[in-house]
């Protein structure tokens, strides 16, 4: 299970403060995740400036997590400073094939999230089109939340209706949790607060990986 640290932060500071942790336990090559967040789809807004990223991210892959309204207009300026995953939410995209066209044209990967909320029976229609999906465990925007276990459901339903998926979860996401996702059938975990709030971060995220 690939285990990817996350950033989740309120100005380009505390973005170069996770840096020069990530630095420090994630080798050049690695990814990252960035969670991008509006104020208008989510309560909080975060740091998300494109343009600035190449200032600090030192040879890592970036996923993007855009938890905003009309995500079409946010990807063609990450695909611009290099994203390699691009993760747009069922609730707000009104293109997916728009969104995922874009992607494709780069040769960047297409990811659909969903908030806990959603049905799972929403998600039927896309499996035949696509095959890598996000299930976020917590609302949509600050870090820190609790993770909501009723999501393993949603892990277990994707899984059980496309063997061949590719599945995320994210959000409050910790050692024990981790194991239970594991189990449910994903692919990859995101992870911030376990991570960067650990005493030994380096620690932290190799017992994740060993899960």
């Amino acid at each position: 299970m690939e285990v990817i640290p996350a950033l989740n932060c309120l100005d380009f500071h505390e973005v170069e403060d996770r840096f020069a942790t990530l630095k420090k336990i994630r080798p050049e090559g690695g990814w990252v995740h960035l969670d991008v967040a509006d104020g208008k789809f989510t309560y909080n807004i975060t740091w998300a400036d494109p343009k600035k990223w190449s200032e600090v991210g030192y040879g890592l892959k970036l996923e993007v997590h855009l938890m905003v309204e009309e995500p079409e207009s946010h990807v063609p300026a990450w695909l611009e400073a290099g994203a390699k995953r691009i993760i747009v939410h069922l609730e707000t995209a009104a293109n997916l094939e728009h969104i995922a066209s874009l992607c494709a044209a780069k040769n960047v990967e297409f990811i659909i999230s969903s908030s806990p909320e959603t049905f799972t029976e929403r998600m039927r229609p896309l499996f035949g089109t696509y095959a890598k999906f996000q299930v976020l465990a917590v609302s949509p925007g600050l870090a820190g939340q609790k993770f909501l276990p009723m999501v393993l459901e949603k892990v277990r339903f994707i899984r059980k209706e496309l063997p061949n998926a590719w599945i995320e979860l994210d959000g409050g996401v910790n050692a024990e949790n981790a194991r239970q996702a594991k189990e449910a059938g994903v692919d990859a975990v995101v992870v911030a607060t376990y991570i960067f709030n650990n005493e030994d971060p380096k620690m932290a995220l190799a017992m994740l990986e060993h899960i």
